[in-house]
């Protein structure tokens, strides 16, 4: 199985372009299907954290005075992450601020997200949705006590990324799932799952 690097960020909102910035990020490197190596990590961008999301990850303006400056975590996380391909649940969520927070440092992402999420909807069309906490107790995966907080949910994303990995292969009878796999299938259309990977088989040798 290839090793992908999980992330997750904690924010103090939806969007970099409106000012939000990262509180919290978690990275967890999957090699051979199991989670091998672990970076978290509080961080300082100056920004105020509003009520309701400090009730939602139950991270403070208070921890967050003493985290270690932004600039500083962002810069050990591109030396963690190096360029191991990234997974992500929402990717689109966690690329934005990861991009936004890189920029910053003059660091630029040298890799492709694979998301969980849209391959989620993919893989199981019967799950009663497919946020992160569903899904897991949807496939029986491993679950952490408290959600919304990096670390926890990077360590659920990346059971349920081995999880998809073994279900993807078994039903296509696939000699890999290589990261750019995913990418393909995650941009294809729910009806036509059968051809993209017939696609995708013949492309890549599987």
């Amino acid at each position: 199985m290839e090793t992908v690097a999980v992330i997750d960020f904690e924010t103090t909102g939806l969007s970099p372009a409106m000012g939000d910035r990262a509180t919290e990020v978690a990275v967890v490197v999957v090699e051979g299907g199991k989670i091998v190596d672990r970076y978290q990590s509080l961080m300082n961008a100056g920004a105020h954290i509003p009520a309701f999301i400090e009730a939602l990850t139950g991270i403070s303006n208070a921890m967050i005075r003493k985290a270690p400056p932004a600039a500083e975590v962002m810069s050990a996380l591109a030396e963690f992450v190096g360029d191991v391909p990234l997974v992500a649940h929402n990717a689109s969520f966690d690329s934005r601020f990861l991009d936004a927070e890189w920029l910053r440092i003059n660091q630029q992402r040298r890799q492709e997200f694979a998301c969980s999420m849209l391959l989620a909807r993919r893989i199981y069309p019967t799950a009663p949705d497919h946020k992160l906490g569903t899904l897991v107790r949807h496939l029986g995966l491993p679950s952490a006590i408290r959600h919304h907080r990096a670390l926890a949910d990077a360590e659920m994303t990346a059971h349920l990324w081995v999880r998809m990995v073994s279900d993807i292969r078994q039903q296509y009878c696939l000699s890999a799932v290589p990261h750019e796999f995913f990418r393909a299938l995650q941009k294809a259309p729910k009806a036509q799952m059968n051809s993209c990977v017939e696609r995708a088989k013949c492309k890549l040798g599987l």
